[in-house]
């Protein structure tokens, strides 16, 4: 057993910050943990409740944004690792509202960058009691920008290219993370991922919106023409490649953590759907709590699905080459996409309870907004 951490977690009520918290207690039971989360609406407390209650697990309702609180706890808890998932995330929701972007994904690690560099570092930023902290901050591919067909998967040393408020709010943060280290020597490192996927996603994205709304024999809406290209990770195979990077990736550097799976989605789509249908014929207890599903019926999941109008300025193609994090730290995702699509339909359709009560008014007014009356039908 290695020297005990103690971790501070930002947004990790959120869906990658709860299955790393998740997954951290089972690898490293004795380290301390602390979770700040403000609890916005994909912030949920019943994605903590496994681990509430722990004696090493601490919740803080709060913004990261508060310098006071989060030096406070920085302190507090004599915390030697940050881990900053805390962001708005949802690409439809910035074209609505970027300033909640700007104030939570800019301002926000602004704010816990600072608080960091105030509690750890001294005068001398060569201090070898630097080397036990490490300041991780998690983001994304789309910070890249879209890629044609025939281009190369972005590697860590592709330029930045942001084409939506919340990839250019990324993008800041990164710049942010970069400077702190160059500037003053706190000790940082980030990754961006590629698309997320499996238990506690909240329902606006992908995965689990098509599996929900086929569950109720609703439409399957589509953006443009389906062909939209995305690069998919199963979040377990994501928490291992940040624990990776935190005990034996490099200070200042960037790894991109990918398991080289592209998709367009409506492969995807039609897939998922397969493998509904299939989890149908094998349970013959899910015709009855979800009868309104095509596969209920004896119909194909797919046949549900819609194409509608395309959202302004959509990327066409993600794909990440994670092959630095892979040699240099040994990182191998454990998931392929149909074992990794198989546990996450089994998930929501065991954990009805989760996503009935996620599923509330503002989402529903989301929805008819965003794929109209029909696919967000009560």
């Amino acid at each position: 057993m290695g020297e005990r951490k103690h971790l501070f977690i930002s947004g990790g009520a959120g869906f990658i910050g709860a299955n790393f918290v998740h997954y951290w207690i089972r690898q490293h039971p004795q380290d301390h943990l602390v979770v700040l989360d403000a609890l916005t609406y994909a912030g949920n407390l019943a994605n903590l409740a496994p681990v509430q209650g722990k004696p090493n697990f601490c919740f803080v309702h709060g913004d990261i944004r508060d310098r006071a609180l989060v030096a406070g706890l920085l302190q507090q808890h004599t915390i030697d690792t940050i881990v900053h998932f805390a962001a708005e995330s949802h690409v439809d929701r910035s074209i609505s509202n970027p300033e909640a972007f700007i104030q939570t994904n800019v301002l926000g690690t602004f704010t816990l960058l600072e608080a960091a560099r105030s509690c750890w570092l001294n005068a001398d930023a060569t201090s070898p009691s630097h080397q036990r902290y490490r300041f991780h901050y998690v983001s994304t591919d789309e910070v890249y920008g879209s890629l044609s067909p025939d281009d190369p998967a972005c590697a860590e040393e592709t330029l930045y290219a942001p084409n939506s408020p919340y990839a250019a709010s990324k993008a800041a943060a990164d710049h942010l993370v970069r400077a702190y280290y160059h500037t003053y020597g706190l000790p940082v490192s980030t990754s961006n991922c590629s698309n997320n996927y499996g238990p506690y996603q909240f329902p606006e994205k992908l995965i689990p919106l098509m599996l929900l709304q086929a569950l109720e024999g609703k439409p399957l809406p589509l953006y443009g023409d389906g062909r939209h290209v995305r690069d998919w990770l199963y979040v377990e195979d994501h928490c291992r490649g940040i624990e990776l990077v935190l005990n034996k990736g490099l200070p200042g550097e960037t790894y991109n953590i990918s398991s080289h799976n592209t998709w367009t989605n409506l492969d995807l789509v039609t897939l998922l759907g397969r493998l509904l249908d299939e989890a149908f014929s094998r349970d013959a207890t899910l015709k009855s709590r979800f009868p309104n599903a095509p596969a209920a019926q004896g119909m194909a999941t797919d046949r549900l699905i819609t194409f509608i109008t395309d959202r302004p300025g959509h990327d066409r193609r993600y794909a990440l080459d994670a092959h630095k994090v892979m040699t240099e730290l040994g990182y191998q995702p454990q998931e392929s996409f149909a074992t990794g699509l198989g546990k996450t339909i089994q998930w929501y359709l065991d954990n009805q309870a989760w996503w009935r009560g996620v599923i509330d008014g503002s989402y529903r007014a989301w929805m008819r907004q965003h794929y109209g009356a029909q696919a967000a039908a009560d």
